[in-house]
Formats: structure tokens, C-alpha cells, sequence
């Protein structure tokens, strides 16, 4: 009777090439499938945000009309010319980080930081999609003083361009560095503070004089009231200007988020 042996394990040789890599993505793929992954999760939403957003815009130039009473033109000027900073700081300081942080709490971050895609273009994709969402409303908002209040501007229209895009860039980067860095629950409470602060205590809608001293020198280091002088006099280049030291404030601010961003994205867990 002959005898049956056990069957043993394989082993690998040494030479024996190892399971490959998963490949990543390059990044124009790895960008358009976020982007649709981004698109499809809100859904139909979208339309929604963009009407929301369009009405704020045309809110804050009614609403804080009625609150000041009487209206200057220089006074309507100025509001007007504020009014697009509120919405697009309120975008990328409000309304980005509790969306991050609800996809932190919910997995879904975790699992796109899992995907074969380069990390960065997480952040890429939500400054793009916030973007298109907040610009329409910047006109909406223009249009609406400019019936409200008969303006007529001067535009810049390269510093707009360019002051529109750094300031969604820095707030989508400061709301993404909030949202990254604390935990779910305590960066929305610090989101929600935000949008009261930019609403009532930054000089975007009133001049900085009527401030404290001490609070204007705190302005000067803080991103909001350059974001709103550099867009201010792209908007009305005749009666409003912008000085370099607001465009370096704003840049400094970007890094810091884009650096903040970028390195909680590429951590390990």
C-alpha cells in the first residue's frame, strides 16, 4: 500500500518577481475621474447651491442696504464692491471645510486619499468645483447693486481675474487646511464662527477706520481685508486701488493653506 504525503506549501523563490504595484493615474486622469466622482455626489444638488449662493449674493446687497438706512453713492460703492469678497470667502471658509469634514466623518475622504490618484488633486478638484459655484453668484451679486443702487463700474479686468482667482485659491486652501487639521466636529464649529467674523467684523462692507486701531492692525495681517481691497479696485479701478503689500498677504496666506493641505493629504495613517 503506498504511502500519501501532505501536500506542502509553495514557496517563492528569490527571484520570483513580486506582485506589482498598484499603477497610479496620471494626473489629467486622475483629475477628470475626482472631478466626476465630485460632480456626481452632489448631484442635483448643484443647480440648487449655485441658486443659493446667486440669492446671498443679492441678499447682501439688499439686506445690508436696509441696515445702513440711508445709502451714500460712495457708500453703495463700497458695499457693492464688498459684497463679492463675502460670497467667495463664505464659499471657501464656510462652506468648503463642512463639506470636508463631513466626508471625513463619513469615510468617503479616506477612501478617495485611497485611490491611485495623486493626493493633491483632492484639494485641485474642490477649488474647481467651488469656483464655478461661487463666480456665477459674484455676478449675480454685481448685477443686483448695480440695479439696486444705478452704479456703473470701471473694471479691471486682468486684476479681477487674477484677485478673483488668488481669493478662491486662498480661501478654498485656508477651508481645506481647517477642515484637514481638526477633527470633524471642531472644524465646523470654527467654520461657523468664521462666516460671523467675515460678515460683521472685517472691513469688507465698511471702511476699516470705523474699526479699533488695534483691530485694523490685526486686518492688516489677516487675509480679508486685502481680498476685498484687491478685488475692490478690480471692480472699480476709478475710486478704488490696491497696494502690493495686500497681494503678499494674500499669497502668503495661500501658501500657508497649500502647504497645511498638502501635508495632511500626503500623510500616512
Amino acid at each position: 500500500m503506498s504511502e500519501t504525503t501532505a501536500p506542502t506549501p509553495a514557496t517563492v523563490s528569490p527571484g520570483a518577481d513580486a506582485p506589482p504595484a498598484p499603477v497610479q493615474a496620471g494626473p489629467a486622469v486622475g483629475f477628470l475621474a475626482l472631478m466626476r466622482w465630485s460632480l456626481a455626489a452632489t448631484g442635483a444638488m448643484l443647480p440648487l447651491i449655485i441658486i443659493v449662493q446667486a440669492m446671498l449674493a443679492a441678499g447682501i446687497i439688499i439686506g445690508f442696504g436696509l441696515v445702513i438706512g440711508e445709502v451714500t453713492p460712495d457708500s453703495a460703492l463700497f458695499l457693492s464692491t464688498g459684497a463679492p469678497t463675502i460670497l467667495l470667502l463664505t464659499v471657501g471658509l464656510v462652506i468648503v471645510p463642512q463639506g470636508v469634514s463631513r466626508a471625513r466623518a463619513s469615510g468617503a475622504l479616506d477612501y478617495q486619499r485611497a485611490l491611485p490618484v495623486a493626493r493633491p488633486l483632492l484639494l485641485l478638484v474642490d477649488l474647481v468645483v467651488w469656483a464655478l459655484i461661487a463666480l456665477p453668484g459674484v455676478a449675480v451679486g454685481l448685477l443686483a447693486a448695480r440695479l439696486r443702487f444705478d452704479l456703473s463700474y470701471s473694471f479691471d479686468w486682468p486684476l479681477l481675474i487674477a484677485a478673483s482667482l488668488l481669493v478662491t485659491t486662498m480661501a478654498t486652501a485656508v477651508g481645506y487646511a481647517i477642515a484637514v487639521s481638526l477633527p470633524p466636529v471642531p472644524a465646523q464649529l470654527v467654520s461657523q464662527v468664521l462666516v460671523f467674523f467675515v460678515l460683521l467684523f472685517s472691513p469688507i462692507t465698511f471702511p476699516s477706520g470705523r474699526l479699533p486701531q488695534w483691530f485694523q492692525l490685526v486686518h492688516d495681517y489677516l487675509p480679508i481685508r486685502p481680498a476685498a481691497d484687491l478685488l475692490r479696485a478690480g471692480i472699480a479701478a476709478r475710486s478704488f486701488t490696491a497696494e502690493p503689500r495686500d497681494l503678499v498677504v494674500l499669497v502668503a496666506w495661500t501658501a500657508l493653506g497649500l502647504l497645511v493641505t498638502g501635508r495632511a493629504l500626503v500623510r500616512r495613517r
